[in-house]
Order: C-alpha cells, then sequence, then structure tokens
C-alpha cells in the first residue's frame, strides 16, 4: 500500500471570497490559486508566507455552514505586536493573549485551557470561523 504525502489544503467556509482574501492577506497568506469550476463555483487557495500547508476558500450559500472551528493553528513571530494591530484593526480576537503559567482561559476546541504552553489566542475570520495563533 502506497503512503499518502503532506497536508496541503484545508477546506475553510466562505460566504464571500474576496472578503476572505483580504482578511487573510492582512495576516499574511499570499493567494496561489483563484478560478472557476464546475458551474462557477470559485476555488481560492491561500498559504502563508513559509508554508506548505494552506487554505481552500468553500464557497457556501447559507451563512448557517460558517462560523466552525477550522482547527487551523498558525504561529507568529511577535504574538503581542500581531494581537495588537489586529485589534487595532477591529478583528475578532480574544481580549488578551493567553500565556504560559498565567490565569487566562482560551477555547482550544471544545475545551478551556488555563494558563497554556504556548502562548496563544483565538481568532475568528469575517465568517466566524475560528484559528489559533500562536508564538512557537
Amino acid at each position: 500500500m502506497s503512503a499518502v504525502g503532506r497536508i496541503h489544503l484545508v477546506l475553510v467556509p466562505s460566504t464571500d471570497h474576496d472578503r476572505s482574501i483580504a482578511f487573510y492577506a492582512a495576516l499574511g497568506f499570499e493567494q496561489r490559486a483563484d478560478f472557476l469550476f464546475g458551474d462557477g463555483a470559485r476555488w481560492v487557495e491561500l498559504f502563508p508566507p513559509d508554508g506548505v500547508c494552506g487554505i481552500a476558500l468553500s464557497g457556501v450559500a447559507e451563512a448557517s455552514a460558517v462560523g466552525v472551528d477550522t482547527g487551523l493553528i498558525v504561529t507568529a513571530g511577535d504574538l503581542g505586536a500581531l494581537h495588537a494591530s489586529l485589534r487595532a484593526a477591529g478583528a475578532d480576537v480574544d481580549a488578551v493573549v493567553a500565556r504560559p503559567g498565567g490565569d487566562v482561559a482560551i477555547r482550544v476546541g471544545s475545551a478551556d485551557v488555563v494558563g497554556p504552553t504556548p502562548a496563544m489566542f483565538g481568532l475568528r475570520d469575517p465568517d466566524g470561523n475560528a484559528l489559533l495563533v500562536i508564538q512557537p
């Protein structure tokens, strides 16, 4: 039996591809594909600058299909600076950065984790899809 290779893409639901592209571009993601397929559906691939795994925007017609926990964890070199700039820009981020040994709880999947390692904060895209940003 043959083995699989690396993880290439994770589907993230989007009600507005252009809005999602702008959001992820502000985080540093690069757009590597954008084309129509099938009956006019739009396929968009976005990758972090040094990442080999990216996201593919999955078009959805109903708002009830968004607001999911993507399971995505992305890294940031300066977590505090990124958190502050996202808050200043009006992004939907956790109020504070959860740091190791601290008393701030952060939602990871279905669990609340207090004082996590590494430092992290939650971030939601314009459709409410959740991801974590960590500082390794």
